[in-house]
């Protein structure tokens, strides 16, 4: 049984509506993002040709691809269009005393 942490990851200052945030935890690259003041922490990595998100466009429909332009909803994983069809992986997210958290295995 994975036992799962909360890790500090930035101020809330640090992530506006519209940024994204790259960050790694152990073996996981991890994409936190900030879509009309609503956080969302999900893998970084595309899915579908291993491409960093990060590097992708945020939009309100979510995260797209710079590779291959497959869109990922950023609340569920799932992605909205072909050719990734593999989900990414989301992570929990709370704000405390203006710290973002995300918890992870």
């Amino acid at each position: 049984m994975l036992l799962s942490k909360w890790v500090k990851v930035c101020g809330t200052s640090e992530l506006k509506k519209g940024d994204m945030i790259d960050f790694d935890y152990n073996e996981k690259k991890i994409l936190l993002a900030n879509i009309n003041g609503k956080v969302y922490a999900t893998d970084r990595i595309c899915t579908h040709a291993d491409a960093d998100l990060a590097t992708g466009i945020l939009s309100e429909e979510g995260v797209t691809c710079p590779l291959h332009l497959s869109t990922f909803n950023l609340a569920t994983g799932i992605p909205q269009n072909l050719p990734a069809e593999i989900p990414l992986k989301t992570y929990n997210v709370k704000i405390e005393q203006n710290e973002i958290y995300v918890e992870v295995e």
